[in-house]
């Protein structure tokens, strides 16, 4: 597997912590919160050392690739 977009700009996430972002995103969300947002993804993920950091739009886009939606009721890696 290529990890170059076609730009030859390096991905900004490796498949590890693309992963790791989806089982986030599938967990609840954090308490006082109804659901994730973009922004706090991302600073959960530079908050647990998962990337030096990151940007919300990096967090959309990746999850726009996996065809999930963080306040979904039923955000899952796999659809029925």
């Amino acid at each position: 597997m290529n990890d170059h977009p076609r730009s030859g700009r390096p991905r900004l996430l490796d498949g590890k912590q693309e992963a790791f972002l989806v089982a986030l995103t599938c967990s609840d969300s954090p308490e006082g919160q109804e659901t994730w947002t973009m922004q706090l993804l991302a600073d959960k993920l530079v908050e647990l050392k998962v990337v030096e950091r990151i940007s919300d739009e990096t967090v959309r886009q990746t999850l726009k690739k996996t065809s999930l939606s963080p306040g979904s009721k039923n955000a899952g890696a796999s659809r029925r």
